[in-house]
């Protein structure tokens, strides 16, 4: 049987930046700032594929390689976007996709 926690340090780290995206995108959309449109876009996919890369890591599920790639993908992007700002939640936000990103990415089993 395999160990469902083996993965808990890349789980955590992908919890981590869709919260810290979720948080930003809706930041960005309460103040209304049209030129942050792109960054919100980001964080949404980015957050979304952090999930999903989360929760096939739990599974075990063959698609964890795949996601993982592009959740790394995604997360440069995002971070790479949201630098572009000086607002804290936006720094905060690149941060946390740096690291995700920086995480090993799945091995096939």
């Amino acid at each position: 049987m395999r160990d469902q926690y083996s993965y808990l340090d890349r789980i955590t780290a992908y919890s981590s930046c869709a919260n810290s995206c979720e948080y930003c995108s809706a930041t960005c959309l309460a103040d209304k700032n049209a030129e942050h449109s792109r960054c919100i876009e980001l964080c949404r996919d980015c957050a979304e594929l952090c999930r999903l890369t989360a929760t096939l890591m739990l599974r075990h599920s063959d698609y964890a390689v795949v996601a993982s790639q592009l959740c790394r993908v995604a997360c440069l992007a995002c971070a790479e976007e949201c630098a572009l700002y000086a607002d804290l939640h936006c720094q905060e936000c690149a941060r946390t996709c740096q690291v995700c990103a920086a995480e090993p990415l799945v091995k096939r089993a």
